[in-house]
């Protein structure tokens, strides 16, 4: 592995939405992330802005004029019927106190907390107001 690959790092994760000021509102009010920037791109009325969570991780959400809509709505085992990104996920230390929060801000439910596939991990599903996935993950401390 180079030096190069080995000092690279996660920077953010983009996501195409269909309603970018709502996705924001929801993000923002179940998972606490905060506008650090919005801009536009192009000359078709594409419209972003990249969410910073207070860990750091970054959300980085599009909304594009006329954009068809993905494989949305669907449990987690279904997106892998499909090549390509199916889900975000977010670490969390109360994985059940964050799953009840997320519902309260308007996700809906698809899998709850329960012992992952992974050793002394916990995990959940919701999904944001328009389908797409969040998996929250619980590791043990």
């Amino acid at each position: 592995m180079s030096a190069a690959a080995a000092g690279a790092r996660l920077d953010h994760v983009g996501l195409s939405v269909a309603d970018l000021d709502a996705e924001i509102a929801f993000y923002e009010a179940a998972f606490a992330f905060a506008v650090e920037l919005t801009f536009t791109l192009g000359d078709d009325g594409t419209r972003g802005a990249m969410l910073l969570h207070p860990s750091g991780g970054r959300l980085e959400l599009f909304e594009r004029p006329g954009a068809a809509p993905g494989r949305h709505g669907l449990m987690p085992l279904e997106m892998l019927d499909a090549r390509g990104y199916g889900h975000v996920a977010l670490a969390t230390p109360q994985l059940d106190v964050l799953y009840a929060e997320a519902l309260r801000a308007g996700a809906t439910a698809k899998v709850p907390p329960q012992p992952s596939p992974e050793p002394g991990v916990r995990f959940a599903f919701v999904a944001d107001p328009e389908g797409h996935l969040v998996e929250l993950v619980g590791r043990a401390a």
